[in-house]
């Protein structure tokens, strides 16, 4: 199927051969064009006054608080901001439709701080490590019981790394247990005093979840790399529902990852750090990069989780602050999106839409496959889909850029990416990368129409580039 050139070309460079073993998750980067905006704004408060940074930690989304903007207002990729969470922060804002702070202080609701509780819609609290007080905690339990979304993420036990006498796991189980709003187990789950030193839990089947399966990607597993788990307790809240397992756990325990409400709010649990780590950070500290790990969608779990907790998605366990367009079905609309139908449902130039073992499909066989040939060439992937009005809509892929040009400054292949009569991103020889990485765009905009949905590759007329896309979708809800 394949001409022998663009073979050849392809199995020399230095990057296709390594390309082959890795699938990290890493949000995008590269020359996108700003998103379409959704008519909502959801708002993020990461707390970093509790000990986020203590020790060898770095769980912050930038180094310029409250408003990351402040550090750059435009961020296209995790080294923009400076913070092992920059990664997670920066998909956020490329998104267009989140409004991100960092808060410092102590935690409140109904105050007039601008970082008051009463203006967000989620709050992550990325491994506490000190406890909060009587009147945070008063404060968070009624931001959730009167709509808020709470994303915690806890640490394995032991993890005091401000050596106050307090884990993750001692400070997070009594936010739930010692509180004045409700310390009957409101939530349905206690932490596991635990610390499992490695594993890539597996999530559960089910298609109609929206952290499972939502905008930012399927998620299949996630890494524990010293964490530990939470043991569900259904019969004191009926919505607590474990997504992602420890191996050999089902059920009530051994739940990696897990979530459910309170009053009118969401509430997620991840059982470690490790995950949400980008490997970048402030200088001194060592990190790990779990958040591109090559065996886990960590990635797509934390940013459809944040959807899900803020109201911008829906399904998946009920409660919630809003969102998600009311009457809008959430489904994925694409056709054949992974390709592994072959080349049906999309009208692809020959050979595009291949099995061919010249670069590795993200997963399954089959991948789409533009340009590579070494000389001047064109190729056109599109597919038309009809967006349901009232409907929030994501466009996700995952991309693997490998090329054999050498320079670091001039773009002389591209791929351009987009929706309708809008161009969503251009990517070029300069974003080559060992292994596939997420993109995704809010084209919420579209709905109520038909929109072609076209990926477009033009290589020049020396040494190959190839613009691998894998697992496309486009989730309405």
């Amino acid at each position: 199927m394949l001409g022998s050139s663009r073979s050849r070309h392809r199995l020399t460079t230095a990057l296709a051969g390594f390309g082959l073993l890795v699938t990290g998750a890493a949000l995008q980067v590269g020359t996108a064009a700003a998103p379409a905006h959704a008519a909502t704004t959801y708002r993020v408060l990461f707390d970093d006054g509790h000990a986020e940074e203590a020790g060898n930690a770095d769980w912050i989304i930038s180094t310029s608080k409250p408003d990351p903007l402040a550090q750059n207002s435009s961020p296209s990729s995790d080294k923009d901001w400076t913070g092992a969470l920059s990664s997670w922060g920066v998909a956020l804002q490329k998104t267009g439709s989140y409004s991100l702070k960092t808060a410092t202080s102590a935690l409140t609701y109904g105050g007039s701080s601008t970082t008051d509780l009463s203006k967000f819609d989620a709050l992550v609290l990325p491994e506490p490590n000190t406890l909060f007080t009587t009147a945070e905690k008063t404060a968070i339990m009624n931001f959730v019981k009167n709509g808020g979304g709470l994303f915690m993420i806890s640490d394995h036990t032991g993890a005091d790394r401000n050596n106050d006498g307090y884990d993750a796991v001692e400070i997070l189980n009594d936010l739930m247990t010692n509180n004045s709003v409700d310390s009957t187990d409101p939530f349905g789950f206690s932490i596991d005093s635990l610390d499992i030193s490695s594993g890539y839990p597996a999530a559960i089947s089910d298609s109609g979840n929206a952290v499972l399966h939502g905008g930012f990607g399927t998620v299949t597993k996630s890494l524990i790399a010293d964490g530990t788990t939470a043991t569900l307790k259904p019969s004191d809240n009926s919505a607590v529902k474990g997504l992602v397992y420890r191996s050999g756990y089902s059920g009530n325990t051994g739940a990696f990852f897990a979530t459910s409400t309170f009053g009118s709010g969401r509430v997620a649990f991840w059982g470690d750090s490790s995950p949400i780590d980008d490997g970048t950070g402030q200088s001194g500290n060592t990190l790990y990069d779990g958040w591109n790990d090559s065996g886990a969608t960590n990635a797509a779990l934390a940013l459809n989780a944040t959807a899900w907790l803020t109201g911008a998605s829906s399904g998946g366990g009920g409660g919630g602050g809003g969102g998600g367009g009311g009457t809008c079905t959430s489904a994925q609309i694409l056709g054949n999106p992974g390709f592994e139908s072959g080349n049906t449902t999309w009208t692809a130039g020959s050979g595009i839409i291949t099995n061919s073992s010249g670069e590795a499909a993200r997963t399954g066989s089959y991948k789409a496959w533009l340009d590579g040939y070494g000389s001047a060439h064109t190729d056109t992937l599109s597919q038309s889909v009809t967006i349901p009005s009232g409907c929030s809509a994501t466009l996700s892929f995952y991309l693997h850029v490998d090329t054999a040009e050498t320079t670091t400054s001039t773009a002389y292949d591209k791929l351009t990416v987009t929706a309708g009569s809008t161009t969503l991103a251009t990517y070029s020889n300069l974003n080559a990368a060992s292994g596939y990485v997420l993109k995704s765009f809010d084209v919420s905009s579209l709905a109520g129409t038909t929109a072609t949905i076209k990926f477009s590759g033009v290589e020049g007329s020396t040494l190959q580039t190839s613009f691998v896309v894998d697992d496309t979708a486009l989730n309405v809800s």
